[in-house]
């Protein structure tokens, strides 16, 4: 098989794992490399591995750039197959990586398995497709939120990550502050700097209302697993897409967050908690979303709608 790698040195701000890996595979025989001196250069990469046949693409990147790959390559419909996957989790948070990630020990191990070993573990999971965000180019990424998803995401990125504080060590301080902020001070809906604050939200499946109103946070994926290795979806899966939103006012933290993360599919759950399944969704939400930790706003007029997409074989093993 023709292999391919894409390196995005850039990602994890700068941490010097992409650029160790490329060190470690240059001069590798029957390998498509390619290492991004700028995001620009993306599509070129990708459109060459479609050229030169490549059916396993490995990428060192963070969520973002994984994202961006997959959209390419649904969209161009350059590759007549599409390549099997395999994710280095060089990126900051990485939450992609939790449910899909390839978990090796270093540069050289990585360039080892890429380039001698042979993948023998798999996991098959579907694109989440936003066909229509405002500036219309359409989105193909693994997991969507709205609400406090959003926010705690653009927080994570901007107080702790470009403070050189990476991974889900930045998310659980992030979190751990939001939960002790809101344990300790009265909620103030108009306080725009809390996480735990309302946003009006129109939710529909399947011509289904499933919720309507304030609402803390949304969040949609194909993934298995979430930060932290959470499971926040009940219910039963009926599709390849799931979905829960949480209601507002926050629900007594101490008693629902452990029951509402790591809960079965039959668990009990705080009222105006709801989660469903399914191939497809609407949402009307007046503020900014966010998938794979890259943010884009909804159509001006009616909902934003979101399907099922393609779906990739990633390398697990």
């Amino acid at each position: 098989m023709k292999t391919g790698v894409i390196i995005n040195p850039g990602s994890g701000r700068g941490n010097g794992k992409g650029q160790k890996l490329a060190d470690a595979l240059q001069n590798r025989a029957n390998l498509s490399l390619h290492v991004l001196q700028n995001f620009s250069e993306l599509e070129l990469a990708v459109r060459k591995c479609a050229s030169e046949g490549v059916e396993d693409l490995y990428i060192s990147s963070g969520d973002g750039t994984i994202q961006a790959i997959l959209s390419l390559i649904i969209e161009s419909k350059n590759f007549t197959k599409f390549p099997r996957i395999g994710v280095l989790p060089h990126g900051t948070t990485n939450l992609t990586a939790i449910d899909l990630g390839l978990k090796l020990r270093g540069a050289n191990a990585e360039a080892k398995f890429i380039t001698v070993q042979t993948p023998a573990k798999f996991k098959t999971r579907s694109t989440i497709h936003v066909l229509n965000p405002r500036g219309g180019s359409s989105r193909h990424g693994l997991t969507m939120g709205a609400g406090a998803a959003a926010v705690a995401t653009r927080l994570t990125q901007t107080d702790f990550n470009d403070m050189g504080r990476k991974g889900q060590l930045a998310a659980a301080r992030m979190m751990a502050g939001a939960m002790y902020k809101a344990l300790t001070t009265k909620a103030d809906r108009h306080d725009m700097s809390r996480i735990d604050r309302p946003h009006h939200m129109l939710i529909s499946a399947n011509g289904i209302e499933q919720a309507k109103g304030d609402h803390l946070m949304f969040i949609a994926t194909t993934l298995e697993k979430q930060f932290f290795n959470t499971r926040p979806f009940w219910g039963g899966k009926r599709g390849a897409i799931r979905a829960s939103a949480f209601p507002y006012p926050v629900p007594n933290l101490l008693r629902w967050t452990l029951p509402l993360m790591y809960g079965s599919e039959n668990r009990k759950v705080p009222q105006g908690a709801i989660s469903f399944s399914g191939d497809g969704f609407e949402i009307i939400c007046a503020e900014t979303y966010v998938m794979d930790g890259e943010f884009f706003d909804g159509p001006i007029v009616g909902p934003l709608k979101v399907k099922v997409g393609p779906a990739f074989e990633f390398i697990v093993g």
